[in-house]
């Protein structure tokens, strides 16, 4: 039978953590999508910083998503030329799944920037938004409970609420807290599933130059 509920979670997945993990099994779940596209960011051109090497971050996204069902490891935006636009994948899975109703995965973060995105507005033409909120930014130091929602309030875009547990993780502290301290995978595993934190380990991933 033909997907009918396509749903797209792109991001740098640099690294994917347990955050990722739980929104998009929420997605799946709340969603009741047929098939869930996740897309590491090929050139990311809202990214101030180098991305790690696309083959570290789809090896992470396979240990991070790769045993949810419904669920395909889409490189496409890795492979294009030039910078990557959701718009333009938008426009392609359309083509894919004829009479699809597309559903676009975000954390609360991504829907406050949302109209400095390049064509946002093809992007609400294509996809309903469906937003997860995220714990709002109290601190580098704050423990991973100590929670309260981003003020969405103000936000005056048509989307779909996930409702999900909030957690204080990103990938900007796991990159952080490897590299000031280089924990085993261990105690890595609180922050990103046990494989990722594995992977990281093994391949030495956001240490400072030696």
């Amino acid at each position: 039978m033909a997907a009918r509920r396509v749903g797209m979670f792109g991001g740098a997945f640099d690294p994917p953590h347990r955050a990722h993990r739980a929104l998009a099994e929420t997605a799946l779940e709340q969603l009741q999508l047929d098939v869930l596209h996740i897309l590491p960011t090929g050139q990311a051109w809202h990214k101030s910083r180098t991305l790690s090497a696309a083959e570290h971050r789809v090896a992470m996204c396979q240990r991070a998503f790769g045993d949810l069902p419904r669920v395909v490891l889409d490189e496409r935006e890795i492979h294009r030329l030039g910078p990557s636009y959701t718009a333009d994948t938008l426009s392609e899975l359309q083509r894919e799944y004829p009479g699809a109703e597309l559903f676009l995965v975000l954390g609360a973060d991504q829907l406050l920037a949302f109209k400095t995105w390049v064509r946002w507005e093809e992007v609400l033409e294509l996809a309903t938004l469906a937003v997860a909120n995220r714990a709002a930014d109290i601190g580098a130091h704050a423990a991973l409970d100590q929670t309260r929602e981003t003020d969405l309030s103000g936000v005056e875009l048509p989307f779909q609420p996930l409702r999900m547990p909030l957690r204080n993780i990103s990938a900007t502290d796991v990159r952080a807290r490897v590299g000031q301290s280089a924990p085993d995978a261990g105690a890595l595993g609180v922050l990103v599933p046990e494989a990722v934190a594995s992977y990281i380990s093994q391949h030495h991933l956001y240490q400072p130059p030696q």
